[in-house]
């Protein structure tokens, strides 16, 4: 569980770090999609912690992917994508 709020925090990372001149994803959408994101990873292990392992390197895979973001929309793009990737 820990290691999933760590990805978690690291993608949140993301949104903190991006800027844009006029982005379309905004920090409060940004935050909105990070905590989506954290709530339905949580859900996700709750209702089947063996399935941990499997998200845990499909989270990692999409959070490598845009780890190099610099604009919001990249980050609401990823949010987007994880929460996706969680809810397989």
């Amino acid at each position: 569980m820990k290691k999933f709020l760590l990805v978690a925090v690291g993608v949140a990372a993301l949104a903190g770090s991006a800027c844009s001149k006029a982005p379309e994803c905004t920090q409060e959408m940004a935050a909105k999609k990070a905590q989506d994101m954290a709530t339905a990873l949580q859900e996700a292990i709750t209702k089947d912690p063996t399935k941990a392992a499997d998200l845990t390197a499909k989270v990692q895979a999409v959070t490598t992917k845009y780890q190099g973001a610099t604009t919001l929309d990249e980050a609401c793009k990823a949010y987007d994508e994880l929460t996706a990737t969680i809810k397989g």
